[in-house]
């Protein structure tokens, strides 16, 4: 095993962001889109939160209850991201050593982080990255 591989070889370079001023249906449109579970929220290059589907799934009853849809729609429509996004979430740097980010998912519950490097979104690492890293060793 390559014990000191950087995450920026694992790392999903080509990011699927949200502006804090778009609106929750486009969150929730590229999440679909995308068949992705994080979004990072930038102000240009700079991360300013994290929106994942859990963070949308919790304010809709689509998922509960038959015919909700207008519901939901509303619900879509009364929230903004910077409401319902986690605010200045914890990232990393692509040079941080694979193991050390496992470390981090688990202790600290995440499962995905933003990588910047001075100050800009670089990309994006999940738990599904590392596990497959993981995987890959045992090839």
């Amino acid at each position: 095993m390559k014990k000191r591989e950087p995450i920026s070889h694992i790392m999903t370079k080509t990011v699927v962001t949200v502006n804090q001023n778009d609106d929750l249906k486009e969150v929730v449109e590229k999440l679909k889109a995308n068949s992705i579970r994080h979004i990072p929220v930038v102000n240009g290059k700079e991360v300013v939160g994290i929106i994942s589907r859990t963070d949308v799934n919790r304010l809709t009853f689509g998922a509960l209850f038959e015919g909700q849809d207008g519901a939901d729609e509303a619900i879509l429509q009364m929230l903004t991201i910077s409401q319902v996004m986690t605010s200045k979430p914890k990232t990393v740097s692509p040079d941080m050593i694979i193991r050390d980010l496992a470390e981090v998912f688990v202790k600290e519950e995440f499962h995905a982080l933003p990588v910047v490097e001075n100050g800009a979104l670089k990309g994006i690492v999940t738990t599904t990255d590392v596990l497959r890293y993981f995987l890959e060793q045992y090839d």
